[in-house]
């Protein structure tokens, strides 16, 4: 088979054929991407979007079927497949494909812990001296009353489990923290309460195999569904890059202090890291903590993120899926990126589905800057474009200067219709 795919991919030196694995925002900003690649031929997405099916081919194959998507990916020949999803890859996506020679960007299973446990990730932090929170393991044979009183308000509780962004807490109110607590020791056995730590966030998408890494730009992502940074935690509402509160000092201190030594460690597994460590960055006066570890690209981030690579993105990825980063290093451009999601009635609670989406979706590209959208959970039902998720779609802007990416986002997200939906007013506030 290892022989079958390398001929394979010299018959493709003129155009590779890559699968990307998901149907959100991401899987969309990494279409888009991986089209503008001199050496892609075609791209297919499974499943996809509404967004996708406009300018890839989409297959009606969940995310999280590992075995049909292997099958498809060796179906099409794929010289690339690009796992956007978490879930996948814990499952055990990229061990498969690599197993029959089709490169994968994305970690294997074990690597992918660093997302499937936060318990698993806390310890590996606390191992290498990464900083990060303190941490309580809480049981049912715990003092839960003691626990809380130990570090006090806020409290942040996180289950130790894939839960889709859904599974952390973080509040002032006792009783609400107690509940969660004891819901998730119930439900899981145990759950992580962490010590709060202040400052402002942003977050770091690290390139990463064996050979090397490669940090992009830093961007911030608005976690809260209001205005001020108010209200329920969400999946994301928007984002920016790069941030300034990432200072040239602050990316220097995180890739010392963060990034090498887990570069270090992870290279010098049996089977090394190959993909996107997400490095979610507490910065306060500018020393930088380790929030949380993601084994992806981040969703609204990669929107702002990927735009900003200035060369091939297909070369990078496939390197980092091949163990070669280290002679593939990307290259950026000088712009600034905004991206605003718009999201259903009921978001981030359950949705409403299924309403019209009417409006102006075309690109905005002018010498101003560009415009565009970002499909998330967009459908089609009698060839009519539809809600089918809680994050529907999100106006991107790229231009010169953020105040300008912003106004081109802005605008853009004017032009189109959803009954019921709302966004944020305020998205790149804290640069702004």
């Amino acid at each position: 088979m290892g022989l079958f795919m390398s001929l394979n991919r010299l018959t493709n030196l003129m155009g590779r054929t890559v699968l990307v694995v998901g149907g959100g925002g991401r899987e969309h900003a990494l279409t888009i991407g991986l089209l503008e690649s001199p050496s892609v031929s075609e791209v297919h997405v499974a499943p996809g979007n509404a967004g996708t099916a406009e300018i890839a081919t989409n297959h009606a194959v969940s995310a999280g079927d590992v075995d049909a998507q292997v099958a498809l990916a060796r179906s099409l020949n794929a010289d690339l497949v690009v796992v956007g999803p978490e879930a996948p890859l814990v499952a055990g996506l990229s061990d498969s494909l690599r197993a029959i020679g089709i490169p994968s960007f994305g970690p294997h299973s074990a690597g992918a812990m660093l997302e499937g446990s936060k318990d698993f990730a806390k310890q590996v932090m606390l191992d290498l001296g990464i900083p990060t929170a303190g941490v309580q393991h809480l049981t049912s044979a715990t003092d839960l009353d003691e626990a809380v009183d130990l570090w006090g308000a806020p409290w942040v509780v996180k289950r130790d489990v894939l839960a889709g962004g859904k599974g952390v807490v973080v509040t002032e109110d006792r009783d609400e923290a107690l509940e969660f607590i004891q819901n998730s020791i119930d439900t899981d056995g145990m759950v992580l309460l962490e010590e709060f730590l202040s400052g402002e966030e942003a977050s770091m998408l690290v390139m990463m195999d064996e050979s090397g890494y490669v940090a992009l730009p830093c961007s911030q992502d608005h976690k809260r569904v209001s205005e001020g940074d108010m209200g329920l935690n969400t999946g994301g509402m928007g984002a920016y890059a790069p941030a300034p509160v990432a200072t040239e000092s602050v990316r220097a201190r995180a890739i010392s202090e963060i990034v090498k030594p887990m570069h270090a460690h992870l290279s010098s597994q049996e089977i090394p890291y190959r993909g996107c460590l997400y490095v979610g960055l507490m910065i306060d006066d500018g020393a930088p903590s380790v929030v949380e570890y993601n084994v992806r690209f981040g969703d609204p981030e990669t929107q702002v993120t990927v735009p900003l690579i200035s060369s091939d993105l297909c070369e990078l990825l496939l390197a980092v899926a091949e163990g070669r980063l280290a002679d593939s290093m990307p290259t950026f451009s000088n712009n600034h990126a905004l991206t605003v999601v718009l999201a259903a009635e009921g978001y981030p609670g359950p949705p409403v589905k299924g309403r019209p989406i009417s409006g102006d979706l075309s690109n905005h590209d002018d010498s101003d800057g560009q415009a565009f959208i970002h499909h998330a959970g967009t459908g089609t039902i009698n060839n009519e474009l539809v809600s089918t998720g809680g994050r529907v779609l999100a106006a991107t802007g790229i231009a010169a200067s953020l105040s300008e990416a912003r106004e081109l986002a802005y605008q853009k997200l004017s032009e189109v219709q959803l009954e019921g939906a709302h966004f944020r007013r305020d998205i790149g506030h804290r640069a702004l």
